[in-house]
């Protein structure tokens, strides 16, 4: 049975628009970990593979949106065969990082827990299996099925679909309704950051104008339980 062009785009596309959003969610955790109190007793090659980790996931989340803004730029929001080939062509390439970043990830994590050559196992396998399920199963199974799809496919290539306006409408409301719950996480986490640097913050700047120094001029004196203020013995170091 042959499927419509049209349909295998709208696959294509939701296959995407499920990947970003994993992607997002783990991009917001890795920028969240840097401002965290334990990253600075991390071992500096690790915190130069987090950084390495959090690029790698920049370029995921890059990959993945780009099949949106190319539909409705170069393709006008119509269906052809060589979008689908460009969709398909940035999942496989999306992929990789994907599974690299995840396993620097583990590894990060687990050195803290199994130590340095444990943590080293569990990135590694991580990253195996990753790439195994997503590229070594599926070119497996390609080779003793879909030999006829993908052989219509291919029929498909130079083809391109008669997409109706309403179909354009929704394809543009998906990608903005994906794109945008990422885009909040990304805000939320930005403002905990800073709002975790203020609270931080306030008890240092309580306890340094409770031992400020007095004005040199005329001095007064008065009581600890007038003022509204501690005694300066109990917050001055």
């Amino acid at each position: 049975m042959r499927m419509e062009l049209s349909k295998k785009v709208k696959i294509a596309l939701d296959e995407t628009r499920m990947l970003i959003l994993g992607a997002q969610i783990l991009l917001g955790f890795q920028f969240r970990g840097a401002f965290s109190d334990g990253f600075d007793q991390l071992p500096t090659d690790a915190r130069y593979l987090a950084g390495l980790a959090l690029g790698l996931m920049v370029c995921v989340v890059g990959l993945l949106i780009a099949p949106g803004p190319y539909h409705r730029i170069v393709e006008g929001g119509a269906d052809s065969g060589h979008f689908h080939r460009v969709v398909t062509v940035i999942a496989e390439l999306a992929l990789l990082p994907f599974a690299l970043a995840l396993g620097l990830d583990i590894f990060i994590t687990a050195s803290r827990i199994f130590g340095e050559f444990g943590g080293a196992g569990a990135g590694t396998a991580a990253a195996v299996l990753a790439i195994a399920f997503w590229y070594g199963l599926p070119r497996m199974r390609k080779r003793h099925a879909g030999e006829q799809e993908r052989a219509m496919t291919s029929s498909q290539r130079e083809e391109g679909a008669s997409t109706p306006l309403h179909a354009k409408i929704e394809q543009m409301l998906t990608e903005a309704r994906v794109v945008l719950p990422g885009a909040q996480a990304l805000f939320g986490f930005q403002l905990a950051i800073r709002a975790y640097a203020i609270f931080r913050a306030a008890p240092e700047r309580i306890e340094d104008r409770a031992c400020r120094k007095p004005f040199v001029g005329r001095p007064r004196r008065r009581a600890a339980h007038d003022s509204g203020r501690l005694p300066q013995n109990r917050l001055c170091r």
